[in-house]
């Protein structure tokens, strides 16, 4: 059975079950990736960004021999923003190949063509069945970055503390846990929006403006994401010259997201990208014991920052890429295949 599903009044135990589907889908797809805990998974699914929604679906098995509720076995969720629907779809390993995913992407793809987008986007991991499936339903790849994660239990911690310090005379490195402080957000937002060292996909946008980049940071601590940034300022200007920034989930603790990494063209040949991420890791030792990975993404073409991240000790795990296709061509791709 597909129903529409809002996560923000679902049952515990539907959220649960739900939890058990993303941890099987994991442990089959991506076996190296943590599991994912059940805490801050509501708010996760539910809180989005001023202007944007989210609509989900759920696939329950049929009710137990005692009248207890079916597991959820599939799982599709759509956030509309911009002009583009990003679609991502879970089903349990135990019932793939049986027609759910079509029927999933069918119910997501008919609510986004009468909300009149155009197209839909998703997030495909390389070298895993959504390949193929996705290719299979029509959708082509436009974007694609290779994903490296870092082993902290690796790291050459003496090394990492004297890269550092590498950075050019002039400018001041500040750790700012939570995000930036409220005096350097416009700063901060001019430095986002005068240039990235990687062009962001369409499907991961980044926030240029400072009301746009408070709402963000509020939006990640509502679903339970801890943002820490790391900062070069420029003395002389007072100006943000470089910034990086993780994310700690409470949904996988163990592992961090880095996110965006940018120097400002001006300032560029001082070090300061090695610096920045290197103390980003050092102060991540000692706020955030647990964690025992560092995950992030860059598009092949950026070799400066693939450099970096080889030397701080990053090894490349696989493809990320983003797919898109039509929504009406799609439904009716999908309607006519019934």
């Amino acid at each position: 059975m597909v129903r529409e599903w809002d996560p923000r009044n679902a049952s515990s135990a539907e959220i649960a079950s739900l939890l058990d589907t993303l941890n099987a889908v994991l442990a089959t797809d991506l076996p190296q990736d943590p599991p994912w805990r059940e805490t801050c998974l509501r708010e996760y699914l539910a809180e989005v960004m001023p202007g944007e929604r989210r609509i989900s679906w759920v696939a329950q098995a049929e009710p137990a021999a005692d009248g207890s509720p079916g597991p959820i076995l599939g799982h599709v969720h759509v956030l509309l923003l911009g002009n583009i629907g990003v679609l991502e779809v879970l089903v349990h390993p135990s019932v793939r190949r049986g027609g759910l995913g079509r029927d999933l992407v069918l119910r997501a793809a008919r609510r986004v063509y009468q909300e009149g987008f155009e197209s839909i986007g998703v997030e495909v991991v390389g070298g895993t069945p959504a390949v193929a499936f996705y290719e299979s339903l029509g959708f082509a790849r436009e974007y694609v970055e290779t994903r490296s994660v870092l082993d902290l239990s690796a790291v050459a911690w003496a090394e990492l503390a004297e890269m550092s310090t590498g950075v050019g005379a002039g400018y001041h490195v500040q750790f700012h846990p939570g995000g930036p402080p409220d005096e350097l957000i416009e700063a901060y937002a001019r430095a986002k929006a005068e240039i990235r060292d990687v062009e962001d996909g369409e499907l991961r946008p980044s926030s240029y403006d400072p009301q746009r980049l408070r709402d963000s940071l509020d939006c990640l601590h509502r679903r339970g994401m801890k943002p820490y940034i790391v900062l070069a300022l420029h003395g002389q200007t007072g100006e943000v010259a470089g910034l990086t920034e993780v994310v700690v989930p409470v949904q996988h603790p163990t592992r961090a997201d880095q996110y965006d990494t940018i120097v400002v063209q001006d300032h560029r040949g001082y070090g300061i990208d090695r610096a920045i991420k290197a103390r980003m890791l050092l102060e991540l030792r000692s706020t955030e014991p647990q964690l025992t990975e560092v995950q992030t993404w860059n598009a092949q073409a950026n070799e400066t920052m693939l450099k970096v991240n080889a030397e701080l000790g990053y090894r490349p795990d696989r493809e990320w890429c983003e797919y898109s296709v039509d929504v009406a061509d799609l439904v009716h791709r999908l309607d006519n295949s019934r």
